[in-house]
C-alpha cells in the first residue's frame, strides 16, 4: 500500500516544478514528512501558503527523488489518472497504426508524462520497462489498460539495470499471457523485422528511426548504400526495400551482422544485394576510401557517443571525425545522413558539427533537411529531446 508523503521544496526546486519539468532532484527536496518508500506519491506544497503545487512519485534512493505527475491545481492520482494518460498517449499514436506498422511505444515516459515508464509494442506483445522502482506498486492498475490500449494478449516486463528484480518480477518475466518465442514479428512500413522481448537491447528493438529508415528507402531505389553502425540492419531492410542495388551494413558487433542478415532474410530470402562488413566504423571508412568505394546513400548512426556531461567535448569531436570519414564515400549527387542519439549532445552543437565537416570537405553540399524524433517518440521536456538527423546532398 502506497503512503502519501507531504512534501516542501527549496525555492529552486518550486521554481522546476512549475516550469513543469518532471525530474525533482534530491538537491531540490527540503522536507518530507514520514520515512517514504519507491512509489509512495510525494504531494508537494508551496513553502509560502501551505497550497497544493504538484505531485509525484516518491524514491528515497535515487538522486531523482521526486518523478513528477502533475503540477497545478490538485489532482487525485488513481486507476482513472493512470487510464487517461494512456489513453491520451493512444491516440497520439493513431496515425501509425493506418501504416501497416505494428510496432511502436505506446508510452514514452516524462514525455507522455508517465516518468520512468517505457512501453514498446510489437506485434501484440507489448513490454513494460522500468526505469525506476517507483513503478512496481502501480504494475496491476495499469496492465489492463496497457493491454486495451495496445490490444495486447502478452506482457513481457523489461528491467533497467539500476532497477533491481523482486520476488516473480526479474528482467524478462512473462506478466500476462504466454510467449513461446522471445523473438516477435513485427511490421514496419510494411517491413519485417525481429525483436527479442526477452534479452534485447532496450526492449528489443530501436524504433525512434522509424521515420528516418522509411525515408532512405524511398530514397534508395537503383542506389549503393552504406548504413554504418548498422546494428540489426534497420536502415539496411528498408534501403533493399526501396530497391537498391547493393548495401552494405557495418557494424563492430557480428551478433548484431547476423540479427541484420535474419532480418533481411525475413523480407527478401537470401539476398546477394546485401553485404555485411564487421569492423571498427571509424577504421573501416578509411579502409573503404583507399579502395576507391562509393555509395549513393551513406548512413551514419553512432550509439550515444555522451552518456555525462564531461563526455559532450569528446562526443563532439567523435561526430566530427566519423562523418568527415564518411563524406569521402558519398559519390556526387548522393546522400549523407549524419545521426546522433546522444541526449547530452545539443541538436545545435550537433547539427554545428556536422556542418562544419561539410565545409571543410572542400565538396559542395546542400542542406537537404533536418529531422527528430517519429510521432510515437514525443518530446516534452528539454531533456527529453535526444535524437537529432541531418541530410546533406553532395555534388
Amino acid at each position: 500500500m502506497t503512503k502519501r508523503l507531504a512534501t516542501k521544496l527549496t525555492p529552486q526546486g518550486e521554481r522546476i516544478l512549475r516550469s513543469g519539468h518532471p525530474w525533482l532532484f534530491d538537491g531540490s527536496v527540503d522536507s518530507v514528512k514520514g520515512d517514504g518508500q519507491a512509489g509512495d506519491l510525494a504531494i508537494v506544497f508551496d513553502r509560502k501558503r501551505d497550497k497544493f503545487i504538484g505531485v509525484g512519485l516518491y524514491d528515497p534512493d535515487a538522486p531523482i527523488r521526486i518523478r513528477v505527475l502533475h503540477q497545478g491545481e490538485s489532482v487525485r492520482i488513481d486507476e482513472a489518472f493512470f487510464a487517461g494518460r494512456i489513453e491520451k498517449a493512444r491516440k497520439l499514436r493513431a496515425p501509425l497504426f493506418k501504416k501497416n506498422t505494428t510496432g511502436y511505444r505506446l508510452i514514452h515516459g516524462e514525455n507522455d508524462r508517465l516518468p520512468g515508464l517505457i512501453v514498446d509494442i510489437y506485434a501484440g506483445v507489448a513490454v513494460v520497462k522500468l526505469y525506476s522502482p517507483v513503478w512496481f506498486p502501480y504494475l496491476d492498475m495499469l496492465l489492463p489498460h496497457l493491454q486495451r490500449a495496445a490490444k495486447a494478449d502478452t506482457v513481457v516486463l523489461r528491467l533497467a539495470r539500476v532497477v533491481d528484480a523482486r520476488p516473480g518480477l526479474s528482467d524478462g518475466t512473462v506478466l500476462i499471457g504466454e510467449l513461446p518465442n522471445p523473438e516477435i514479428t513485427f511490421k514496419e512500413h510494411n517491413v519485417n523485422f525481429l525483436a527479442n522481448v526477452v534479452s534485447g537491447h532496450k526492449t528489443g528493438f530501436f524504433l525512434d528511426h522509424r521515420h528516418n529508415r522509411r525515408r532512405v528507402g524511398k530514397l534508395a531505389k537503383a542506389q549503393d548504400v552504406l548504413d554504418v553502425f548498422s546494428y540489426n540492419g534497420g536502415f539496411s531492410v528498408h534501403a533493399l526495400q526501396g530497391g537498391a542495388y547493393r548495401v552494405l551494413s557495418l557494424d563492430i558487433s557480428g551478433p548484431a551482422l547476423a540479427t541484420a542478415q535474419r532480418n533481411v532474410a525475413l523480407n527478401f530470402g537470401e539476398d546477394p544485394r546485401h553485404e555485411i562488413l564487421e569492423g571498427d566504423a571509424f577504421k573501416e571508412l578509411e579502409q573503404l576510401a583507399k579502395q576507391g568505394e562509393e555509395f549513393g546513400i551513406v548512413v551514419v548512426d553512432p550509439p550515444s557517443f555522451a552518456k555525462r556531461e564531461r563526455e559532450i567535448p569528446g562526443a563532439l569531436d567523435a561526430y566530427r571525425r566519423i562523418n568527415t570519414l564518411a563524406v569521402p564515400l558519398v559519390k556526387p549527387g548522393g546522400l549523407l545522413l549524419a545521426c546522433s542519439c546522444s541526449a547530452r549532445v545539443s541538436a545545435a552543437d550537433f547539427f554545428s558539427t556536422v556542418e562544419k565537416v561539410m565545409k571543410r570537405s572542400g565538396r559542395s553540399y546542400e542542406l537537404v533537411e533536418q529531422t527528430f524524433h517519429d510521432i510515437d517518440h514525443p518530446i516534452g521536456f528539454p531533456e527529453g529531446g535526444y535524437l537529432k538527423s541531418v541530410y546533406y546532398r553532395v555534388d
